[in-house]
C-alpha cells in the first residue's frame, strides 16, 4: 500500500496515503453518488476535521444512547474481554475517532500482563494526530502506529502483520453504516486480515422501538442535522461546490425492509448545484434527497447470519440489561480461507 508517513517521533507514526489518492477517491464517490437516482454521498465525507468534533458532540447528547450504553458495557466486561488477549498484542480500532472508549481498554490491558502496541485506522489524518499525541503522554509504554485511510486500504496494511495477535476493536456500531452486501463485503476483508488466533471485538446497536431511534439521530438541539449537512459544508470548501445549506434539510426515516435508520438532505424547492472541480451540474426537485448513511440494526440472529457469511463466528456477546446494544467476541470461523 502508497502509505507516506506524515507524523513520527520515537512513540507514534501516522501514515496516511496520497493526498493526490485520497483527492481522487472523494471526487469519484461524489459524481458517482449525485449522478445516480436516488442521490446518495458516502459517509466517510462526515469525517472532516469539524464533522469529527460534531460527532464527539453528538455521542455526549442525551438522547444519543449508543455511545454510554456501549461505554457501560465495556466498563464492566473489559477486564473479561482482556482474558481472551495475548501478553503481545496488536490492538487495531477501525473506525477509532479520539479514541475515548479504547482508553478503558488499555486500562484493563496495562492493569494485567499485557503489553499492546496500538494501531487506530481512521479517514481523519488530523484526529488520529491528536488522539496519538495525547494516548502516548498518557500510557508511558504504549506504541501508537496510526494509519489515516479507508478500512480497505487499512486492513491490507493490518492483515501483513504477523508478529503479534491481532485485538480488531470496531466500536460504535458503525458497521450498521454499511448495507448488508458492504458489511458482508467488510467483514470478508477483515476475516482475511486475521489470523486463526486473532481475534474481533464488534459492536453493534441492537433493534429497538423507533422513537428511541428516532430521538437519537434527530436531537433536539440540531446537532445531528449540522453534522448531517456538513457534508455539504465539506463539498462546497473541497470541490468548490455551490450548495446553499438553508435549502437542504436534515430528514430521518426509518427503511423497515433492511432495518436501518437513513438520514437524508431533503431539498427545499427546485434547484440546480454547481461543483466546479468537477465540472458537474446536478438538478434537484423539490423534496428530493441525497442518502447521506443508513445505521442498520441488528438482532443476535441476523449478527449471526452476517458473520456466518464473512467466515467469521460469534463466540460471545455482552448486552446493556436493556438489551439496547451488544459487544461480541468474534472469532474465525474454522477452514473459512480454504
Amino acid at each position: 500500500m502508497n502509505l507516506q508517513t506524515i507524523t513520527a517521533n520515537h512513540r507514534y507514526v501516522v501514515q496516511s496515503l496520497s493526498a493526490v489518492h485520497r483527492t481522487e477517491s472523494v471526487h469519484a464517490a461524489v459524481r458517482s453518488g449525485l449522478t445516480s437516482w436516488p442521490k446518495t454521498l458516502p459517509p466517510i465525507l462526515f469525517y472532516d476535521e469539524r464533522g469529527s468534533k460534531l460527532f464527539e458532540d453528538i455521542s455526549e447528547l442525551p438522547e444519543y444512547y449508543l455511545t454510554r450504553t456501549e461505554q457501560a458495557i465495556l466498563d464492566r466486561y473489559a477486564p473479561e474481554m482482556a482474558t481472551y488477549c495475548a501478553g503481545e498484542l496488536l490492538l487495531v480500532e477501525l473506525g477509532s475517532g479520539s479514541s475515548i472508549k479504547t482508553r478503558t481498554f488499555l486500562d484493563v490491558l496495562y492493569a494485567g500482563d499485557h503489553r499492546p502496541i496500538y494501531q487506530p485506522v481512521d479517514i481523519s489524518e488530523s484526529m488520529l494526530h491528536a488522539t496519538a499525541e495525547e494516548l502516548v503522554g498518557e500510557y508511558p509504554e504504549l506504541i501508537v502506529r496510526a494509519i489515516a485511510s479507508d478500512y480497505d486500504q487499512g486492513l491490507v496494511e493490518v492483515g501483513e502483520q504477523r508478529d503479534r495477535q491481532k485485538v480488531l476493536l470496531f466500536l460504535g456500531s458503525n458497521l450498521g453504516n454499511f448495507s448488508r452486501t458492504g458489511a458482508q463485503e467488510l467483514l470478508w476483508k477483515v476475516r482475511q486480515a486475521m489470523a486463526p488466533d486473532d481475534i474481533l471485538f464488534l459492536g453493534v446497536d441492537l433493534m429497538k422501538p423507533w422513537p428511541i431511534l428516532q430521538a437519537a439521530y434527530d436531537d433536539a438541539r440540531g446537532v445531528t442535522a449540522a453534522f448531517n449537512r456538513n457534508v455539504l459544508v465539506r463539498l462546497n470548501r473541497e470541490l468548490h461546490a455551490n450548495f446553499n445549506l438553508d435549502r437542504f434539510r436534515h430528514e430521518v426515516l426509518w427503511n423497515d425492509d433492511v432495518r436501518a435508520v437513513e438520514m437524508h438532505l431533503q431539498s427545499q424547492g427546485r434547484q440546480t448545484v454547481f461543483l466546479r472541480d468537477l465540472d458537474l451540474l446536478v438538478a434537484f426537485e423539490d423534496g428530493e434527497t441525497i442518502h447521506t448513511e443508513s445505521s442498520h440494526k441488528f438482532t443476535p440472529d441476523s449478527l449471526d447470519r452476517l458473520c456466518g457469511s464473512a467466515g467469521l463466528r460469534v463466540e460471545k456477546s455482552w448486552t446493556d440489561e436493556q438489551g439496547w446494544f451488544a459487544l461480541n467476541l468474534i472469532v474465525p470461523a474454522v477452514d473459512s480461507l480454504t
